[in-house]
């Protein structure tokens, strides 16, 4: 089967701070560096590094030659992906000595993609495939219908929240990943969760999976030093997918996915961070589980 992936593309500009920034306050950084980065790009990279077969739909703008090439390092297909004249989407990441982060985004290409961009790059999905989605593109809710009357897995990380945004594709979704704050927005506004499967992240303590079909999974995180925690929920998702994809069950995909997260939160950046199978599997057999 195969993981395709409507999702941002993003040049990370990281600068380690003494502290995140107060409101009007001016920091020197006391480092600096740029990457590939967005949240789409850091789950197809998670994917294909967890041993799926995963094809990034997305944009770029001029001079982004090098973000596709680390992609396809990765092992990840960029053949759907689209140069624009529009520029590249980038983050400005600042990161506490606790790792701790406060992000800005400039969407650019991102929000470029139309709905006859993903219909093509679909056009080869079967069912039993799997969609991933963000928040971070635009063309979601086409991509989303259509594939789910392929018979695709529609996998939608709600973030940034946008209580309109999931309004809008949720009929579409098999599955709604959120943090523990998204969930309670989402809570507050529906009286209750959805009733597709749920996966709800609650970072350093872990994950849950809600379902009405099974009984609720808790796959509590594994303790490591953080140094960098940047994309860490988008390795734990790519890799969970991945997982599923190679038709492993829910307990041993949730395992892996953590055990992924914990790999790449004790490194710096996101998408250079993000683990191999062959390094999950290792980190699992020194732990004995």
């Amino acid at each position: 089967m195969a993981i395709y992936n409507l999702g941002s593309i993003n040049i990370d500009l990281v600068y380690q701070v003494p502290h995140l920034p107060k409101p009007g306050e001016t920091l020197s950084a006391l480092t600096f560096s740029q990457g590939l980065g967005g949240k789409g790009a850091n789950q197809s990279v998670a994917a294909a590094r967890a041993g799926a077969m995963c094809r990034h739909i997305g944009a770029v703008g001029p001079g982004s030659d090098w973000l596709l090439a680390l992609m396809a390092e990765y092992g990840v297909d960029t053949g759907s992906i689209t140069r624009l004249t529009e520029p590249t989407g980038h983050a400005v990441i600042n990161v506490d000595p606790e790792a701790e982060n406060s992000i800005v985004i400039y969407p650019g290409a991102n929000r470029m993609m139309t709905a006859e961009l993903v219909t093509v790059a679909l056009g080869q999905a079967v069912a039993g495939d799997s969609l991933l989605l963000q928040n971070e593109t635009s063309a979601q809710v086409e991509a989303a219908a259509l594939a789910n009357a392929k018979g695709l897995r529609v996998v939608y990380s709600a973030a940034p929240f946008d209580l309109q945004a999931v309004r809008a594709v949720l009929d579409h979704v098999s599955l709604l990943v959120m943090n523990e704050g998204e969930a309670a927005e989402l809570h507050a506004a529906f009286g209750s969760l959805p009733s597709v499967d749920c996966i709800i992240t609650r970072g350093a303590e872990g994950a849950e999976w809600i379902s009405a079909r099974a009984e609720p999974l808790f796959m509590p995180s594994f303790r490591v030093e953080p140094v960098d925690t940047t994309g860490a929920g988008d390795t734990f998702i790519g890799t969970l997918i991945a997982a599923l994809d190679l038709g492993m069950d829910r307990a041993e995909a949730m395992r892996r996915a953590a055990a992924a997260a914990a790999i790449q939160v004790t490194r710096t950046g996101a998408a250079q961070a993000i683990p191999t199978a062959a390094e999950v599997t290792a980190f699992l057999t020194n732990l004995g589980t």
